[in-house]
């Protein structure tokens, strides 16, 4: 047993599945991130790409790499630190960055069927991630409240 939070005996309640997801997102975000930046490239030489699309598709997958930073960092230290707040708040950018990729998904301007893997991929990383933060959170929530 170890000592918890407010000086009561508890067992580690740290998420093993959470922290694997947390750091396969991670590695895929970097791909995911790769491979969209060389497909925007690709469809504005390629196809008749509006600028301001062009832009505004740049600018959001910067925005979705900087709240993916910052998600994996506020869910790895939420889980190790067993901490209410950075799980809550992992879990409010991930909702944030899975809003993002159903716009890489369905809304930019042109949706090659290599978007449409890696962001169905993306989803369900996403997703998974999503629930065993809600469950890790719950016993978090459960244990120190």
């Amino acid at each position: 047993m170890a000592t918890g939070r407010a000086g009561r005996n508890s067992s580690v309640l740290s998420s093993v599945f959470l922290q694997i997801l947390l750091y396969f997102s991670a590695f895929y975000s970097l791909f995911y991130f790769l491979a969209s930046l060389c497909l925007i490239i690709y469809k504005s030489q390629v196809l008749s790409y509006p600028d301001s699309d062009l832009v505004l598709d740049l600018c959001l997958l910067l925005l979705m790499a900087v709240l993916d930073a910052i998600r994996f960092y506020w869910g790895v230290r939420g889980n190790l630190q067993e901490s209410e707040k950075y799980v809550g708040a992992n879990l409010l950018v991930t909702g944030a960055t899975l809003l993002l990729a159903v716009y890489f998904l369905v809304w930019q301007s042109y949706v090659l069927r290599a978007d449409v893997i890696i962001n169905s991929i993306m989803l369900c990383v996403y997703g998974l991630a999503g629930v065993v933060g809600f469950g890790a959170l719950a016993r978090f929530t459960r244990a120190y409240s």
